[in-house]
């Protein structure tokens, strides 16, 4: 493909992503699917090139504002251009041909404002704090009262591309042989630093490169997933449940504790979510994990299995801040698809009250998102505390001696510009005592 064919398969992408109300990584992965004959150079162009447009969305829109320009995929991509490619009015027009594989011609209205771009920065003194670091008006004060003067540090790392990091399954192999096999691979790669099966690849490349992914050998997992799912500690034999599995990631790294012994149950609301992570059970070459569809967070399957797990983890449904550097534009998206904040920790309480059901007297019950937001975190653990008196924070020094993260006393709490992971949060809460009286 030309550059100019790789800009207009870029347009076609943001149409997509624009109509499809899904996030953009589904998107994109499912428009390169159907386009296979596409190369690993150009793919990667077209990728840089949507990644950068995503993680300058606010940016580029005070830029269409300030110009007094309706917001569309081909004016943005155009600034973007100007401002964070450096291209010249010329070259941009060279590429804006209007030929068969190329964006149409630019208009005199494009021309004129290429013009009045030159010389400009994507990031002007004159832009607003927040815009420069893409921080979405609902999500300001919360981030502001969570980091109060690192603010901006903080959410200037969420703007950073990630790393790719790999958790090593255990029942196919180690970390040492799967980091001599990157090696032979010619990918730079190294140990994790805080999770024990963890491998950081610091280079980007097309996931193709690596056939231990085909084989099950290795998953995809951020390192702070993988310590999340550490603090679960399953061990051989026990009864676990991950009550919001998703697409399985922790509930692998949950099983693998198990050494295959045990029983896992991985629930979710989505039917066809699940599914897709039983074909990534297998490949992994997991036994011991059922899947189990909910209707919803009080399934009667809940009530008939109360108290009988030794483990159970709730990764709830949250505003997913600590995921943005993975998905930019989902900081643009209202909470949890539209619903407000307010609804989602109703949300979040419900599934946290209705899984803590499930755990056993001694048991351990551990709460975690994927969200810096203290109304997500150590507020809803505090509510959840204060209404079910026989559970009992466990400290992190306690559940988990092996994770140095921070001086944080209760909880696990990471965030990219303090630990170079996605910012998660977990709690580790433990049953003392049965239920109490009333207590569904």
């Amino acid at each position: 493909m030309t550059p100019a064919a790789n800009l207009k398969a870029v347009l076609d992408l943001l149409q997509a992503i624009a109509g499809a109300g899904r996030p953009a990584d589904a998107v994109v992965a499912d428009w390169f699917r159907a386009r296979r004959a596409i190369g690993d150079a150009d793919r990667g162009e077209i990728l840089e090139l949507i990644q950068g447009l995503l993680r300058h969305h606010a940016r580029l829109g005070w830029w269409l504002a300030r110009q007094g320009r309706a917001d569309l995929p081909r004016t943005r991509l155009l600034i973007w251009l100007a401002l964070g490619a450096g291209r010249t009015p010329a070259e941009i027009g060279r590429l804006f041909s209007g030929g068969a594989s190329a964006p149409g011609a630019l208009s005199d209205d494009e021309r004129a404002l290429l013009r009045q771009l030159q010389g400009a920065t994507i990031e002007p003194s004159e832009m607003p704090d927040e815009v420069r670091l893409e921080c979405p008006p609902w999500a300001v004060e919360p981030l502001r009262r969570r980091f109060g003067a690192a603010f901006a540090p903080e959410v200037a790392a969420l703007l950073e591309a990630p790393p790719l990091d790999l958790r090593v399954n255990p029942l196919k192999t180690t970390r040492e042989q799967m980091l001599a096999a990157l090696r032979d691979l010619g990918v730079e790669a190294e140990p994790a630093r805080m999770a024990p099966h963890g491998i950081r690849v610091r280079e980007r490349l097309p996931l193709t490169r690596l056939p231990m992914l085909k084989s099950g050998a290795v998953e995809i997992q951020d390192e702070g997933s993988q310590l999340v799912a550490l603090l679960v500690d399953a061990r051989p034999g026990e009864r676990v449940v991950d009550f919001c599995a998703g697409a399985g990631g922790k509930t692998l790294a949950i099983a693998a504790q198990m050494h295959n012994k045990g029983h896992v149950v991985a629930c979710d609301v989505a039917d066809a979510r699940l599914k897709r992570s039983a074909e990534r059970f297998r490949r992994a070459g997991f036994h011991n994990i059922e899947t189990r569809v909910l209707a919803s967070e009080t399934d009667r399957w809940v009530k008939r299995h109360k108290l009988g797990f030794d483990r159970v983890l709730v990764d709830a449904p949250c505003s997913g801040t600590g995921t943005w550097r993975r998905n930019p534009e989902a900081r643009w998206r209202a909470p949890e698809e539209g619903r407000g904040l307010g609804n989602l920790l109703a949300l979040q309480a419900r599934i946290l009250a209705s899984a803590a059901r499930l755990v056993k007297p001694g048991g351990r019950l551990v709460y975690a998102t994927c969200s810096m937001l203290p109304e997500e975190n150590e507020d809803q653990v505090a509510a959840f505390l204060a209404a079910h008196t026989a559970f009992r924070a466990v400290p992190l020094r306690e559940a988990a001696p092996q994770i140095e993260t921070s001086a944080h006393p209760e909880f696990l709490s990471l965030t990219p510009a303090r630990h170079a992971t996605d910012g998660f949060f977990a709690a580790v809460l433990r049953r003392d005592a049965a239920p109490e009286a009333g207590e569904d």
